[in-house]
């Protein structure tokens, strides 16, 4: 039981954000909110849910979804919560920088069972219910490392291209159910996650994307019910240069990183 108790108003949409307690996952919080939704929020850390949770009636669902039985555990509470998620936003994620030859094997399993098998059996714990109802949305969240590959973060470039490919088979599984699949591509952004993956953001400041600027699109892309989105748009082009142009993707890749 949490301190918000039990949501007042159940006929509202409902928004289930993990990663929510900082970052991309609470900016994406506080924006559903200011909509009306009614919020289900989960992270790790009970403490910054809370404040993601303050002033409004979200109900704080904390979760290791890298734990074996993490993601049907959590979508248990959250259906037994509300009855419903009409949106899941897959915001939880980690990070590791380095060189792969030293990569140790266990932070190899992090990346993987967080950014990729336990976002897969979250989807897997919702989505019946979403087909059942004939409405929802699942948003994955990528990043321009799945789309290019780059230098010294092979496993969480590897997760997200895996996610990327996951979400366009889903998408055409989900075709004509009522349910759809978002796939949100941001640049670096301005959160924890730098530090936390070892080695903090090696551009400047200013060339960062703010949460709440990605937390935007997440919202946008939900409200025109759209497949995909980049932060900033013109992330499209590293993946067309790739198709287009291997040879020289690759040049530049080399160059530039």
């Amino acid at each position: 039981v949490n301190q918000y108790g039990p949501p007042r108003r159940l006929d509202r949409r409902v928004a289930l954000v993990t990663g929510a307690s900082s970052g991309i996952g609470a900016a994406t919080a506080r924006r559903f909110a200011m909509d009306g939704w009614q919020l289900l929020l989960s992270g790790r850390d009970r403490r910054r849910l809370e404040q993601t949770a303050s002033g409004t009636t979200a109900v704080v669902l904390p979760a290791d979804l890298a734990a074996p039985d993490g993601p049907r555990l959590l979508a248990r509470s959250a259906l037994h919560t509300t009855g419903r998620i009409d949106v899941l936003v897959a915001g939880a994620g980690m990070g590791w920088a380095g060189p792969f030859a030293t990569m140790p094997h266990t932070d190899i399993d992090r990346v993987l069972t967080l950014d990729l098998n336990a976002t897969l059996h979250l989807v897997r714990e919702v989505l019946p219910t979403m087909i059942a109802a004939g409405r929802g949305r699942v948003v994955l969240l990528g990043s321009v490392a799945g789309c290019v590959g780059r230098r010294e973060e092979a496993v969480y470039s590897a997760a997200k291209a895996g996610l990327a490919a996951f979400a366009e088979a889903l998408r055409q599984e989900l075709r004509g159910t009522g349910v759809g699949v978002t796939f949100i591509v941001p640049g670096a952004v301005d959160t924890p996650f730098h530090t936390r993956r070892g080695r903090p953001y090696d551009g400047t400041r200013t060339g960062l994307l703010s949460p709440g600027s990605v937390a935007g699109t997440i919202w946008e892309a939900v409200r025109q019910n759209r497949d995909e989105a980049y932060v900033p748009a013109w992330l499209t082009a590293p993946g067309r240069v790739r198709g287009l142009a291997p040879g020289l993707y690759r040049r530049l890749l080399n160059r530039f990183g």
